[in-house]
């Protein structure tokens, strides 16, 4: 063993091996302190970015899965009364049956699946009724929302609406779209009412609304690619969200819930169609 002052560090050989004691001063004791107190917290904030990078990861991946399985739905790639399981789905994707699981779990929430026990999830056949109901209950919350979100809307509100709209016209621009580009463009539609709720100030306003605009999307996609209303949508909601820009609360309100009518007009003119054509087939044959 070596002779050494106060504070130095000693080796010792114990078998094969060698550790070190130290004999530290009161000074030098402390400054191992912070040393071993700045470690930990490095080490902390390593674990921490760590965890943040996982989870926002893993919150990416939810929502792929639960935005793809719900554009599968709405679009008509999965047909209203077909049933489908975990293990379809995941395989389709390429994905564990866990974010499937919990996309299925979030669909159930908005009213486009009902599970079945042992037997998957069957996909919501929408009727005329409920159309009817949804679409009502829909004029009342837009068109109140938009009135408070008219009152209520920052400058940098105003400026996230407008991006919204530009977005919608960017979409629109793109030469031969494909199914998922159109279904980019009826999302940032939907979502341009759902800021508008948000913007009005009032949570349970903003979430009964969009619980409700889940229930439409279907009847949305079918009147813009039916009825290739795409433009009149577009310039509906410029007027829509110039008018709150404006502080109209007025005029913000009555061109909501006349959106929301002329949207639930064309629907209901489409799905008498079908209703009729059917009926003729059934009596000719």
């Amino acid at each position: 063993m070596l002779s050494t002052p106060a504070g130095a560090i000693k080796l010792m050989r114990v078998g094969a091996g060698t550790r070190r004691q130290a004999t530290a001063s009161p000074g030098r004791g402390k400054l191992r302190r912070l040393r071993l107190q700045l470690c930990v917290f490095r080490l902390e904030n390593r674990r921490t970015g760590i965890g943040i990078l996982a989870k926002e990861t893993k919150n990416t991946l939810r929502d792929s899965v639960y935005s793809s399985l719900k554009a599968m739905i709405v679009t008509g790639q999965i047909p209203p009364g077909s049933r489908v399981t975990e293990s379809d789905i995941a395989a389709k994707l390429n994905v564990s049956r866990t974010p499937v699981r919990e996309a299925f779990n979030r669909l159930e929430r908005d009213g486009l699946v009902t599970g079945r026990p042992r037997q998957g999830y069957v996909v919501t056949e929408f009727d005329i009724n409920m159309f009817r109901e949804a679409f009502e209950i829909r004029e009342l919350l837009d068109g109140h929302a938009t009135e408070l979100a008219a009152a209520a809307a920052t400058e940098q509100d105003k400026a996230r609406l407008r991006a919204m709209l530009a977005e919608c016209e960017r979409l629109a621009a793109i030469p031969d779209r494909t199914t998922r580009e159109k279904f980019q463009e009826l999302e940032v539609g939907i979502d341009l009412h759902r800021v508008i709720a948000e913007i009005s100030g009032n949570v349970m306003l903003h979430g009964m609304l969009c619980g409700i605009l889940d229930k439409c999307q279907h009847y949305v996609w079918t009147e813009l690619l039916w009825l290739d209303e795409w433009k009149i949508a577009r310039d509906e909601h410029a007027e829509i969200v110039e008018a709150i820009c404006a502080g109209d609360a007025s005029r913000a309100g009555t061109l909501a819930r006349a959106h929301v009518r002329g949207s639930r007009d064309n629907v209901l003119r489409l799905l008498q169609a079908k209703s009729d054509y059917r009926n003729f087939l059934a009596k000719a044959s």
